[in-house]
């Protein structure tokens, strides 16, 4: 017998919310509409993401990290903002009711809310082919926000973690490449299950002068931040922190626009890289020095000479 939305959500989605460890959430799942309460000298930032089976994961993807890679990609665009996250609400299209999925489901979702210490306040179920919408919230302090728009010239071009491992992990699911079994699960886990950089967010405020979070490929999106910022970038492939099969066979455009990294690329003044990079050893954080912001232009330097990377573009949904 087929059970019905509101059950559904109350069965799978209806978890009470302590209010020590939410203040801001006045009302949460139950009602119409959540109430929230933003704290003082504090900002809202918001986020949405769609994720629809077949294009943002295979099909043979398991429930629980469909779940955990929908929350965490937009928990991944609250941590490039420098904002913590808060909040979160759920529209999830089904075929049918199946519980053995929706217990999968709601079980990688509230593992990556309790890792990511973010709530569900509430959402949405309806009929329809398998895809999963997610608004996320966070704070950030009064203008403390970071954008795409703040790079100069002479800034450092610093990323986080290793690239290359998602894009790698597709391809050796669908086929392309063969690795051999413990690089392969590794690789599936950075596909599946992407763990967004918000240890990073104080460092950001800190340092970054703009930031963008690498979902669409490293190429793809430096060039936003050079768009929005009207500047241009030299980045050397030799420093660039890589999957270790994408070094092994010399295969960087795994890591260079292969997408679904969800590391953190950052800008950084020039006077503010030493006490950086001090910090951030430190911390034991994994930060990268790859280049820098220029005038103009858009250049890739390795062994070859440099690459002009000016009409190169990430992942499009509407591309060819």
């Amino acid at each position: 017998m087929p059970v019905s939305e509101f059950t559904l959500i109350e069965k799978y989605f209806n978890r009470q919310i302590n209010g020590d460890s939410a203040p801001s959430v006045i009302l949460g799942i139950g009602d119409d509409a959540a109430v929230l309460k933003v704290p003082q000298k504090h900002q809202l930032v918001v986020t949405i993401d769609t994720l629809i089976a077949g294009r943002h994961f295979p099909d043979s993807t398991p429930a629980r990290d469909i779940a955990y890679k929908a929350l965490a990609v937009n928990v991944s665009d609250l941590a490039a903002m420098a904002a913590t996250p808060a909040y979160f609400v759920l529209s999830l299209a089904l075929p049918e009711s199946d519980e053995a999925f929706l217990k999968q489901f709601s079980d990688g979702l509230f593992e990556a809310a309790d890792e990511f210490n973010i709530h569900l306040i509430g959402g949405d179920t309806c009929r329809g082919p398998l895809s999963i919408t997610i608004q996320a919230s966070g704070y950030v302090p009064d203008d403390g926000y970071i954008t795409r728009s703040g790079a100069k010239p002479g800034d450092h071009i610093m990323v986080s973690g290793k690239l290359g491992a998602a894009a790698v992990g597709l391809a050796s699911k669908t086929g392309e490449i063969e690795l051999e079994p413990a690089l392969k699960l590794q690789a599936l886990e950075s596909l599946n299950r992407p763990r967004p950089r918000i240890d990073l967010i104080p460092t950001l405020r800190e340092y970054a002068s703009s930031a963008i979070d690498l979902s669409d490929g490293l190429v793809g999106d430096l060039a936003h931040i050079l768009e929005k910022s009207q500047v241009g970038a030299r980045v050397q492939q030799d420093f660039i922190p890589v999957f270790e099969w994408v070094k092994q066979n010399n295969a960087y455009t795994y890591a260079l626009i292969g997408g679904d990294d969800y590391e953190l690329l950052f800008t950084v003044p020039e006077e503010r890289v030493t006490a950086l990079m001090q910090s951030v050893s430190n911390l034991k954080l994994d930060i990268s020095d790859i280049g820098v912001i220029t005038e103009q232009g858009y250049w890739l330097h390795n062994q070859g000479g440099p690459t002009d990377l000016s009409s190169k573009q990430g992942f499009d949904h509407f591309g060819s």
